[in-house]
C-alpha cells in the first residue's frame, strides 16, 4: 500500500519548546506549517490540579504516556530527554530562564579555549527578548555590567520571600550582587494565563498554568487551525535529491499501533527534536550520495555534545529562616560568569544560585549520639536545630566539549522497525579535563569564604556526579561559518542542504554555565526568522 502523503510548506519535526516558539512565529506568515510529533499529548491543563494532588499523596508521575518504550537512547543515563510527547521535556521543566553571558559566544577569542560562536550576544538580544515575551518571563534587571539586555522583562520579577531577602543581604556582605532568578512563571495575568499562586510544585507540575509550557502555545495554534499537528508520527528518514541536495520528503510511521506509513513533503524541513533526536535522524538518513548521513560532509553530525556540571553546598547560617516559602525560587548572579580567570590565569566561569533549605532541620527520632527522642525531647531537639537557618548554594561551571563527546548509532538497541538507537557519550575537552580538580576546588573555596562572611559553616558539600552526562545538554549539529568545522550556519541552515534547518539545542557550540532552555528557544526564533526570509 502506498504511504499516505501529507504536503505542507514547512515541516517542523519535534514539538518541544523550541518548536512551539518557532511555530508561533512562522504562523504569522501565509505559509502552511506542520509540526510532527512522535508521541501524543500528555496531561492536559484541566487535569493538573488533580494530578498534582496524586503526586503529593502517592508519588505518582503527573505526566502519563510521555514516552515511547522502544525509542530511547543508550549510553549516559543522564542529560538526554526520553520524553516524546507534545511539548517534550518542557512539559515538566522548572521554568528557569537565564540568558547566556556575552562572553559565552567568544571564549576562544577572549580566553584562548574552546571555540567561538558565529553570532554575538548583541545579535541574540532581540531573539532572547522575543522568546521571553512569547513565554512570559518574570525577571529583575541585574546590574547592567553583569546582566545587559536591550529591553525590560515582560513582567515584574517573582517577589523575594522573607528567606531570600535575608540570604541576599548575606551574599552582599560577601561581596556578591544577587537578584531574583528570571523564570517562565507569571507574576501577573499574562497571555491568558493566571499569576503564580506559590504552590511550590513548579517542578514537576504547575497546577495553575502560571508556569509556561509549550502545550499552551500549541493549543492556541491548533484550535483555529493556524498550524497542523501530526501526533503519534515518528519520522524515520529524510530523503534528498542527489543533484540539488534539497530535501524532498521524509518517511514516517505512526506509533499508535496502526503502523501506517506516511510520506511528508515540504518546501522546507526544520529539525527541532533536541540534541538527541535531530542528529540521530540525520545519521539514520545515510545513503546514496551521503553514506555518512545527511548534512554530514564535515563529519561532525553527532559530535561536540556539550553541557556543564556543578558544585553544591549546604551552609548553616545564624539566621532565622522559615523553610517552605516558595522554595523553588532562587537568587542568581552572573558575577563569576563575567570574570573567568583566577589570579593565576586559569580558566573558570560559573554561575551562582542560592535557595532556602530545610537541610538538617527536619524533626528526627534520634539525636547526634543516637539516643531515641520522644515527646518534649524530640520537640526541643527540633527547636534547637531550627534556630539557625540553612542556605543551599550551587555553581554550574563551564565545561568545554571534546570532539569525541558524541552521539553514534547503536545497532545493539533497535526500535520496532529495526532502526538503531542513539548512543551518547559526553567527554570534556582536554583543557577542561585538566582544570576540573582546580575549578571545583576554587568553587569550594569561594563557598567557604561566603560562609565565613555570614558567620556560618558548610555542613554538606558535593560535586555533580554526572561524569558521563552533563546538565542542560546541547550540541551534535554545531553552528559555524566554516562548513568544514560545523554542521549549520549562524541561522541554523545546514551547509549541505539549502532547505534543511536544525533548530535550538543541537546548534550550540558550547553550553555556557547556566540553564540553556531560553537560549535554545532564542536560537530557534533566529532560525524561524531565516526561514521566513528565505524559505518561501
Amino acid at each position: 500500500m502506498a504511504p499516505r502523503v501529507h504536503e505542507t510548506d514547512i515541516c517542523i519535526i519535534g514539538s518541544g519548546i523550541t518548536a512551539a516558539l518557532m511555530a508561533q512565529k512562522l504562523s504569522t506568515t501565509k505559509l502552511n506549517i506542520t509540526v510532527v510529533e512522535a508521541g501524543g499529548p500528555t496531561t492536559p491543563f484541566a487535569q493538573r490540579a488533580k494530578t498534582r494532588a496524586r503526586w503529593l499523596a502517592y508519588g505518582e508521575t503527573p505526566w502519563s504516556d510521555d514516552h515511547i518504550n522502544d525509542q530511547n537512547a543508550t549510553g549516559t543515563a543522564y542529560g538526554f530527554s526520553p520524553s516524546m510527547t507534545v511539548g517534550g521535556l518542557a512539559m515538566h521543566w522548572g521554568g528557569v530562564t537565564p540568558r547566556y553571558s556575552p562572553e559565552d559566544f567568544h571564549v576562544r577569542s577572549l580566553y584562548g579555549v574552546g571555540d567561538d560562536w558565529p553570532v554575538t550576544y548583541d545579535e541574540m538580544d532581540p531573539f532572547y527578548q522575543e522568546a521571553e515575551e512569547i513565554m512570559g518571563i518574570s525577571g529583575e534587571q541585574g546590574p547592567a555590567a553583569l546582566d545587559p539586555r536591550g529591553r525590560p522583562f515582560p513582567m515584574p520579577a517573582i517577589p523575594l520571600s522573607y528567606n531570600l531577602a535575608l540570604l541576599r543581604e548575606w551574599m552582599h556582605k560577601a561581596g556578591v550582587a544577587m537578584w531574583s532568578q528570571p523564570s517562565a512563571k507569571n507574576t501577573v495575568p499574562y497571555d491568558g494565563r493566571g499569576g503564580c499562586q506559590r504552590c511550590d510544585s513548579c517542578y514537576p507540575i504547575c497546577p495553575t498554568g502560571a508556569k509556561y509550557s509549550p502545550d499552551f502555545t500549541f493549543d492556541k495554534l491548533t484550535a483555529p487551525k493556524r498550524i497542523t499537528m501530526l501526533t503519534h508520527t515518528l519520522v524515520r528518514r529524510l530523503h534528498a535529491d542527489e543533484k540539488t541536495g534539497r530535501i524532498t520528503s521524509a518517511s514516517a510511521n505512526t506509533t499508535d499501533g496502526t503502523n501506517e506509513e506516511i510520506e511528508l513533503r515540504a518546501k522546507t524541513f526544520i529539525l527541532a527534536g533536541g540534541f538527541t533526536w535531530s542528529p540521530h535522524l540525520l545519521l539514520l538518513s545515510a545513503g546514496g550520495k551521503w553514506p555518512n548521513g545527511l548534512a554530514n560532509s564535515s563529519g561532525l553530525v553527532g559530535k561536540y555534545l556539550c553541557g556543564h556540571r556543578n558544585v553544591a553546598a549546604q551552609i548553616k547560617l545564624p539566621l532565622e529562616l522559615y523553610p517552605g516559602m516558595n522554595a523553588q525560587h532562587s537568587l542568581v548572579t552572573k558575577q563569576f560568569m563575567r570574570v573567568p580567570r583566577g589570579g593565576d590565569g586559569k580558566y573558570l566561569r560559573h554561575d551562582l544560585r542560592v535557595w532556602e533549605s530545610s537541610f538538617g532541620r527536619d524533626a528526627r527520632l534520634r539525636d547526634d549520639a543516637g539516643t531515641l527522642l520522644f515527646g518534649d525531647a524530640m520537640l526541643n531537639d527540633w527547636r534547637t536545630r531550627a534556630k539557625s537557618g540553612v542556605a543551599r548554594i550551587r555553581a554550574y561551571y563551564d565545561v568545554l566539549p571534546a570532539r569525541e563527546s558524541e552521539l553514534t548509532l547503536d545497532s545493539s538497541k533497535q526500535n520496532r522497525w529495526g532502526d538503531p538507537m542513539p548512543r551518547l557519550t559526553f567527554r570534556d575537552a582536554p583543557e577542561s579535563a585538566a582544570l576540573r580538580s582546580w575549578q571545583e576546588a576554587t568553587i569550594r573555596s569561594r563557598f567557604a569564604d561566603f560562609a565565613k562572611a555570614g558567620g556560618g559553616e558548610i555542613i554538606s558539600q558535593a560535586s555533580s556526579s554526572n561524569d558521563i552526562g552533563q546538565e542542560h545538554p546541547g550540541g551534535g549539529c554545531r553552528m559555524g561559518s566554516d562548513a568544514a568545522t560545523s554542521v549549520v550556519d549562524k541561522w541554523g541552515r545546514t551547509h549541505d542542504h539549502e532547505n534543511l534547518f536544525v533548530a535550538g539545542a543541537p546548534t550550540n557550540v558550547t553550553a555556557s554555565c547556566c540553564n540553556g532552555t531560553l537560549t535554545f528557544g532564542a536560537l530557534g526564533l533566529r532560525t524561524a526568522a531565516a526561514v521566513m526570509e528565505t524559505g518561501r
